[in-house]
C-alpha cells in the first residue's frame, strides 16, 4: 500500500559544486551531454598523475569561514559549506527565522576527511619536525568537520551526524534526513556529501589498483558508464547538499520542493571489500527494500539515475540488479558519472538531486559517452540526449567499497501538506 504524503519529505533547497559547477552549471551541462571532465592542468596536485579528473571549480574559503580561520581548514570543509549555504539560499531557510534551531538537523557524509591538510602536514612533519605541524590540524580535517562548520555557521542546534560508507554516503545521508523527519526529531535537514580526493597519494593507489579509467586522448571521454569499451571510473572531487524538510513545514512556508523523498532502503553485501556481489544481489535488495518502504510497486518506477561508474564489474552488477527488480517493466536509465567523474561520498547527494532536478522538469539527463551500450548492461538507456519524460516516480541508487548499497525513492510533489 502506498504511503500517504504525510510519510514523505519535501527537498525545497539544492546546493551544488560539481566539475559543472553549482546547481545552475550542472543542471545545463549534464542535461546538455557536457562534459565536466578535463586533464588536471599544471600545479594540480595530480597533475602528471591522472590523465582526466573531475575537477570542482575553486572555492574562496573566506566567502563561507571567518578570514582568521579560511586557512585552516580542509578543501573538504569548504566544498561542503559552500553547497550548504547554497542550499539553504535556495530553499529560502535563515535557520532561526524560517526553523527552529533545535528541530533543524545537519547529516553530512565524506569517505576520506580532510587528505588535504593531512597529507600537507605530514609532508612537514617529514622534512621540518615535529613543531611543522599546525595545531589546527584536527579542527581542520576530521571527517566530522563538514557537519560541525555547517551547524555552527547557520546556528543548527538539532541532531548533527557525519556518515562515511563510501561512495554510498551521500545516498545514506538522504536517507537519514528522512528517518529524522519522519521520527519526528527534525522539520528541516540539511543533508548530502563532500569529497576532494584530488591528492598524490589517492591518485597514486586508485591507479596502482587499476580502478581508473585510462587510456583516453581525450579526457572528456574517459568516464563511460554502461558503455562496452569503458575501463574504470574517473576519480572527482565536490559537493551536494540538499534541504529535506518536512512537507507540513514547507508548505507553511509556501515552498513546495523540488520533489518528495518518500522512500530509502540499504543492504551489505557482507561480500568482498572492493567488489560487489557479481548478481547484484545486494544492490538488488537495497531497491526493493526502498520501494516497500514507500509503498511502490517497481511498474510504479519511471526512472533510474544509476551508481554506474564506468567500472567492468560493477556496472554490469548493477544491471543485473535492476532486471532483477523491475523484470518486464523497463524504466529510463541513466547515470550523471559520465558527465561529472565520481564525485565519491559527494555522489549519492549529487545524483539525489539530479533525480529530484528530473522529475521537477520532466527532462532525464542522458549518461554522457553511452556510444556502445554493453550487450550485459541491456536497459533503457536515456542516452546521446535529455528526454522528455513526465516521469512520477524515481529511484536513486548509490554503491560503495565494503559492500554498502543505498536506494532512495523520490516522487514529483503533489501539493499538500
Amino acid at each position: 500500500m502506498r504511503r500517504t504524503a504525510r510519510d514523505g519529505a519535501s527537498v525545497t533547497g539544492i546546493g551544488l559544486v560539481t566539475p559543472l559547477g553549482d546547481a545552475a552549471g550542472f543542471l545545463a551541462g549534464a542535461w546538455e551531454g557536457r562534459s565536466g571532465v578535463r586533464r588536471p592542468p599544471d600545479g594540480h596536485p595530480v597533475a602528471g598523475l591522472l590523465d582526466a579528473a573531475g575537477i570542482a571549480p575553486d572555492i574562496d574559503p573566506s566567502t563561507v569561514l571567518p578570514k582568521t580561520e579560511a586557512r585552516r581548514v580542509d578543501r573538504f570543509v569548504v566544498l561542503a559549506m559552500a553547497a550548504a549555504d547554497a542550499a539553504l539560499g535556495d530553499a529560502g531557510i535563515a535557520i532561526g527565522r524560517d526553523a527552529d534551531p533545535a528541530r533543524t538537523a545537519v547529516v553530512l557524509a565524506n569517505s576520506f576527511g580532510g587528505l588535504t591538510m593531512f597529507e600537507g602536514e605530514a609532508v612537514a612533519r617529514h622534512r621540518q619536525g615535529r613543531t611543522a605541524v599546525t595545531p589546527y590540524l584536527l579542527a581542520g580535517m576530521l571527517p566530522n568537520m563538514a557537519t560541525a562548520r555547517i551547524a555552527i555557521r547557520h546556528g543548527v542546534r538539532g541532531f548533527t551526524s557525519t556518515i562515511s560508507t563510501a561512495c554510498a554516503s551521500g545516498g545514506y545521508a538522504v536517507a537519514e534526513a528522512l528517518r529524522l523527519i519522519r521520527d519526528g526529531v527534525a522539520d528541516v535537514v540539511v543533508c548530502g556529501g563532500a569529497d576532494a580526493p584530488l591528492l598524490p597519494t589517492v591518485a597514486t593507489t586508485f591507479t596502482n589498483a587499476r580502478a581508473l579509467a585510462s587510456g583516453w586522448a581525450d579526457p572528456a571521454e574517459a568516464s563511460r558508464p554502461f558503455d562496452r569499451r569503458r575501463n574504470g571510473f574517473v576519480l572527482g572531487e565536490g559537493a551536494g547538499v540538499l534541504v529535506v524538510e518536512r512537507r507540513a513545514h514547507a508548505a507553511a512556508r509556501g515552498r513546495p520542493g523540488y520533489a518528495d523523498v518518500i522512500g530509502w532502503g540499504v543492504a551489505t553485501d557482507a561480500y568482498h571489500p572492493t567488489a560487489p556481489l557479481p548478481d547484484g544481489a545486494g544492490a538488488a535488495e537495497s531497491m526493493r527494500r526502498a520501494l516497500a518502504d514507500a509503498g511502490v510497486a517497481p511498474a510504479d518506477v519511471d526512472y533510474v539515475n544509476a551508481h554506474a561508474t564506468g567500472t567492468k564489474l560493477g556496472d554490469v552488477a548493477e544491471a543485473r540488479a535492476l532486471r532483477a527488480v523491475f523484470g518486464g517493466h523497463e524504466p529510463a536509465v541513466s547515470s550523471i558519472k559520465g558527465a561529472t567523474g565520481h564525485l565519491l561520498a559527494a555522489a549519492g547527494a549529487v545524483e539525489a538531486a539530479a533525480t529530484a532536478l528530473a522529475l521537477r522538469h520532466g527532462l532525464l539527463p542522458p549518461t554522457h559517452n553511452l556510444d556502445d551500450p554493453d550487450p550485459e548492461c541491456d536497459l533503457d538507456h536515456v542516452r546521446k540526449a535529455a528526454r522528455p519524460a513526465a516521469a512520477r516516480t524515481a529511484l536513486s541508487t548509490s554503491f560503495a567499497f565494503g559492500g554498502h548499497n543505498a536506494s532512495l525513492v523520490l516522487a514529483t510533489h503533489s501539493g499538500g501538506p
